[in-house]
């Protein structure tokens, strides 16, 4: 499979993930249990997501490609 082909659904989920994470590190974040809450179900949720067990490449380097597709994805949506 190629390393450009993820699900949409697992790329959103790594764009939330990406979100939270960035809320928490902000200074003083508000609602800071329920975000961790949502850090660890998110992560959950990429990392035991369907594509893996399909992707004969479930490498570090597939994970690295998807992080990076999902934030040109937030990038290109921001502007």
């Amino acid at each position: 499979m190629a390393l450009n082909s993820y699900p949409n659904d697992l790329v959103e989920a790594q764009r939330a993930l990406h979100r939270t994470y960035e809320a928490l590190a902000a200074s003083r974040p508000r609602h800071v249990t329920a975000l961790r809450r949502d850090l660890l179900r998110l992560s959950a949720v990429v990392l035991w997501h369907p594509f893996w067990s399909a992707c004969p490449d479930s490498s570090l380097a597939a994970r690295v490609e998807l992080r990076r597709q999902a934030r040109n994805r937030q990038a290109r949506q921001a502007a």
